[in-house]
């Protein structure tokens, strides 16, 4: 995979060089330690390449959908080919070694139905009981589950190592929303008799030494919350109860004032690049 990533990276360099524009500093060998003992075990390096392969997936569509020149068109297909086809090997990797559980089995409908009442969308009865979560709603809350379990296990990592005194209070806090997120939403599983998923790897070891730079670390978790945005809002689009709209809405105000937080924090420390101006 390096190798494949580190060619479209020279080509991302020919791109701005050819266009006369200074190349963005972005990340460089001092915010890697590659002398630090490993901080986590059991497969979590695979678990969280394969999270960051569903941001890229995304991050590429948007750009793709963006693009108009025929070459960056052509290069962020080459990027989307790439990622897919690592983000499969790293999920039959984890599958393989039981660190990752499947998703939990239904039985296959035998008839197509029709929604006729609109108490379909409030979710309740007239004796308050709620009704089951259907396969759309289930995969939203499954995949939010799944994704916050290690995003809590990294940013307990991060936590653990971190230099910086504001950036290891940032990523205690992360640490919290994760576990307030995870509750409310394996309750909502729970109250349809459905066990939440649980990760058997992902074990912190007692290390001290960061494996990245306080900047990457934040940086990182920026991007995790940008991810867990943009899932809250498609929740709130695809649920069909309004309870589950509720909730992403609230967590989605709560990632988002996070992920806000990251962008202050990097802003007082010197480490958040600015975008090329428009010309006026």
């Amino acid at each position: 995979m390096w190798k494949q990533l580190h060619a479209k990276i020279n080509e991302t360099n020919n791109m701005f060089e050819n266009e006369g524009a200074v190349l963005p500093q972005g990340f460089t060998e001092e915010d890697v330690n590659r002398k630090a003992p490993k901080l986590w075990e059991n497969g979590f390096d695979i678990m969280f390449c394969r999270v960051l392969k569903e941001i890229s997936t995304g991050l590429y569509a948007l750009h793709l959908s963006i693009a108009y020149r025929e070459d960056v068109i052509n290069f962020y297909k080459q990027l989307s080919s790439i990622t897919q086809s690592y983000y499969n090997e790293f999920t039959q990797y984890l599958l393989g070694k039981s660190i990752l559980p499947r998703p939990t089995y239904t039985t296959m409908p035998t008839s197509t139905d029709y929604i006729t009442d609109k108490a379909y969308m409030k979710g309740t009865n007239i004796m308050g009981d709620k009704r089951p979560l259907n396969t759309i709603e289930f995969g939203l809350l499954y995949h939010s589950i799944e994704t916050n379990i290690t995003g809590m296990n990294l940013m307990r990592g991060f936590a653990q190592t971190a230099k910086d005194r504001e950036a290891k209070e940032y990523f205690i806090k992360g640490i919290q929303l994760s576990k307030k997120i995870l509750k409310q939403d394996s309750d909502v599983l729970l109250q349809s008799n459905i066990q939440p998923p649980a990760t058997s790897g992902e074990t912190l070891t007692d290390s001290l030494e960061a494996p990245f730079s306080d900047k990457l670390m934040v940086f990182c978790t920026y991007l995790l919350s940008s991810l867990s945005i943009g899932g809250q809002g498609f929740s709130a689009s695809f649920n069909m109860r309004n309870d589950l709209d509720v909730k992403a809405g609230l967590q989605g105000k709560d990632v988002f004032t996070y992920a806000r937080e990251a962008e202050l924090l990097m802003i007082s420390k010197g480490w958040l690049e600015e975008p090329p101006k428009m010309d006026v």
